[in-house]
């Protein structure tokens, strides 16, 4: 299974435009962090984890002709706000998009996008089809994906699990009882937002603390501000085993 990194950054505490940190002015590559995305890739399956606003530039940079399927961690904008790019994949393919979420989340999405769900649709709207997912695990051409609940701030949202692979972001709090969901990750994306606390992610230390108690061979961060620094420096910080992710970074789990 091959994971890309679409996106590896955040909206939240994020300068504006016209910034002179150090992030910004970085001349590192690493460091020009789109919203947060993956894309998984198997055999049988590719699949996107969150459409944010960045979605189409994402997918015409990684040049991907084909998506099998859209899975949300959840309905805040800078996770859905690209959804309507998955026109073009409706053309190329024929068939409308599988989408899963959470019940609330498919009431968000079709709030946000009354136009795709209407009896009568303008021609040409995103061709969609909701699928309600829960706590338990779900199939999608016979690859297994296994939920996991995480809280952001009060709101709950998922993380998912595909084989020894997790991902988990957006995360302030993991309940105690999906930690045992997570035993045997071997490898773990999670988010670390900065170096001082926030309400509704987890910070870098509160990162390390859950990346000690799942103990995946391996880490990487995402979900990443610009108050948590260069990628460089963040990397100084970090034992051997774990990383900040970037743009672009594929792996094979």
């Amino acid at each position: 299974m091959e994971v890309s990194f679409l996106g590896t950054g955040t909206s939240q505490g994020n300068p504006v435009i016209g910034c002179s940190c150090s992030v910004c002015k970085s001349s590192d590559p690493r460091d020009k962090r789109l919203r947060s995305s993956i894309l998984v890739k198997t055999d049988k399956l590719q699949f996107v984890i969150d459409t944010g606003p960045d979605f189409r530039y994402q997918m015409i940079r990684e040049n991907i002709k084909i998506l099998d399927a859209v899975l949300f961690t959840h309905q805040h904008k800078d996770h859905i706000a690209g959804l309507d790019d998955v026109r073009p994949f409706n053309y190329r393919q024929k068939k409308a998009m599988n989408v899963y979420a959470e019940n609330n989340v498919l009431e968000a999405l079709r709030r946000e996008y009354a136009y795709a769900f209407e009896l009568s649709k303008y021609p040409g709207v995103p061709n969609i089809i909701l699928n309600q997912i829960d706590e338990n695990p779900f199939e999608i051409n016979n690859i297994t994906i296994q939920t996991i609940r995480l809280l952001h701030h009060k709101l709950p949202i998922l993380g998912f699990r595909i084989g020894s692979f997790s991902y988990l972001t957006d995360a302030s709090n993991i309940p105690e009882s999906e930690f045992e969901k997570l035993k045997g990750t071997k490898t773990l994306v999670v988010n670390a937002l900065r170096h001082s606390p926030h309400i509704s992610h987890f910070n870098l230390k509160q990162s390390l603390e859950t990346i000690k108690k799942i103990n995946p061979e391996r880490t990487f961060l995402t979900h990443i501000s610009h108050g948590l620094g260069t990628h460089r420096r963040i990397n100084q910080l970090l034992p051997n085993n774990i990383s900040a992710a970037y743009d672009k970074l594929k792996i094979q789990c």
